[in-house]
């Protein structure tokens, strides 16, 4: 297998259900189909030009994710130039949770103005092949497609507070074509529901 291939996510789902979480080194898993809210139909190969890939297990209902939206928007307009592209996925299932429904997904983006693909994960497939374990749970995926970095966004869930911009950081490393100082740290946010 090359680096630019990527498991594919039948092969991943075959597998034992074991939901540890995809560390740093290993391959991206590809996923396709995953609606937007903005109507069309994203996968893993739609962002193939993209230097960076920030995966960004979200939520509509998690106060912690609601807390990051302006810093999201803001990482894609300052990384987007440079070939990052941010991509949030939503892999609550919306019939235990109404909130997490595709309609309040495309409400949540409009009010939080997100300048970047927020996808509705139907059925967990991507969650389940990541092995988010919360709902901010990150995930760095560098041109090769493999990932770089996993865990929080930075140290803080009020912006106020936040002393390590531990996501900024692995982007610059891996935009710099160095390694990762720190490519794995203790995600934090709400639980992620696997039905």
């Amino acid at each position: 297998m090359t680096a630019l291939e990527t498991h594919p996510l039948q092969a991943l789902e075959a597998e034992a259900p074991d939901r540890s979480t995809l560390k740093a080194g290993a391959i991206a898993p590809a996923f396709e189909g995953l609606r937007g809210v903005d109507g069309r139909t994203y996968g893993l190969s739609t962002f193939g030009d993209r230097a960076a890939l920030v995966l960004i297990f979200s939520s509509n209902r998690c106060p912690t994710a609601k807390a990051y939206a302006g810093r999201m928007n803001r990482l894609q307009a300052d990384y987007g130039g440079r070939g990052v592209q941010v991509v949030a996925i939503n892999s609550n299932d919306p019939h235990l949770y109404p909130d997490e429904s595709l309609p309040r997904m495309v409400e949540r983006a409009r009010e939080d103005g997100y300048t970047f693909p927020y996808l509705e994960d139907r059925g967990q497939r991507v969650a389940r092949a990541y092995g988010p374990t919360c709902t901010f749970h990150v995930f760095l995926v560098d041109r090769d497609r493999r990932i770089r970095y996993e865990g929080r966004f930075d140290d803080a869930r009020l912006e106020e507070r936040v002393t390590t911009p531990d996501l900024r950081h692995a982007l610059d490393n891996v935009l710099a074509g160095r390694e990762v100082g720190v490519p794995k740290t203790r995600p934090f946010g709400c639980s992620l529901d696997f039905v």
